[in-house]
């Protein structure tokens, strides 16, 4: 139950949204899916004079390709990423993240974009997002900007996003790709990560390596993104590169996990995620959804 009073909004357009969260700073949320936002409201987590709804601005729902751009609007649902055919063709990785996330009741309202504007450090989205190339595309009243993926995270539950912004679409650059998405949960249903890795790598060997839940936002690494590229994979690169983790990261111990564990286990999705990665990009590795932990 929400004991809270608040003013709900629903503006029908990006303007008038835009314009009632610069009217109330500080004191306004946006409300997309709402599965963290609904919680945080129960828990007391957040306590806002205002709530903006964007579910009625159009536009914000598409999926489409240009060129070997995907656009993905920030009312795209975790369910909409996995049952998209130009998702599947393009960017599997992102199906793959998908189904992990929670359960099927929350992929269906949940959003792509929401995840990574709650910014908590196991958001789903964001190492995938990472090692893709993306970009965030954002409105205010004074115009319109976009931010790369590696700006975007500021802190736990912090981003680059203004007050007075709504984020409109996610732009993702697809060309030719293997990737995984290897996400270590407490059991095979609804839970958050304990910790993740996402991983792409393109056909040129240029690799990008990805984290969540293991230090307060999700992270690359650049420093296993030098060891790795230009380089194929055998036993000896892959020794060093997972030897390199516990100078990348910086886990905590919680009631889901400790820091060593973590430490230990991202090691071994690393080592496991650059084999399937280069596998599929070869087109013999293990199908898109297959568990590796």
């Amino acid at each position: 139950m929400i004991a809270k009073e608040f003013e709900y909004r629903r503006p029908a357009t990006l303007g008038e949204a835009t314009h009632l969260l610069a009217d109330h700073p500080g004191s306004v949320r946006v409300l997309a899916g709402g599965t963290d936002l609904v919680a945080w409201l129960r828990d007391d987590a957040v306590d806002p004079d205002l709530v903006v709804d964007i579910k009625d601005i159009p536009d914000l729902a598409d999926i489409r390709l240009d060129g070997q751009t995907l656009h993905i609007g920030s009312l795209v649902t975790f369910t909409n990423l996995m049952e998209s055919d130009l998702v599947a063709e393009h960017a599997p990785l992102l199906a793959e993240m998908s189904e992990t996330v929670a359960s099927p009741g929350i992929r269906n309202r949940a959003t792509l974009v929401g995840n990574i504007c709650s910014a908590v450090p196991s958001c789903d989205a964001g190492p995938v997002l990472l090692a893709y190339n993306t970009t965030v595309h954002l409105t205010g009243p004074n115009g319109s900007r976009n931010i790369d993926i590696n700006d975007w995270f500021t802190g736990v539950r912090e981003t680059a996003r203004r007050e007075d912004e709504v984020v409109t679409h996610l732009t993702i650059e697809v060309p030719k790709h293997g990737g995984v998405y290897v996400k270590l949960m407490r059991y095979a249903g609804e839970d958050l990560a304990q910790a993740a890795v996402g991983i792409v790598v393109y056909p040129n060997l240029d690799y990008r390596v990805a984290f969540g839940a293991v230090a307060p936002t999700p992270i690359r690494s650049a420093a296993i993104e030098e060891a790795l590229r230009g380089n194929g994979l055998n036993d000896d690169l892959i020794n060093l590169v997972v030897a390199m983790v516990p100078d990348e990261i910086s886990p905590i111990t919680d009631m889901r996990a400790t820091a060593e564990y973590r430490t230990h286990i991202t090691g071994v999705m690393l080592r496991r995620g650059l084999v399937a990665a280069v596998g599929r990009l070869a087109g013999t590795g293990p199908e898109y959804g297959t568990r590796l932990i």
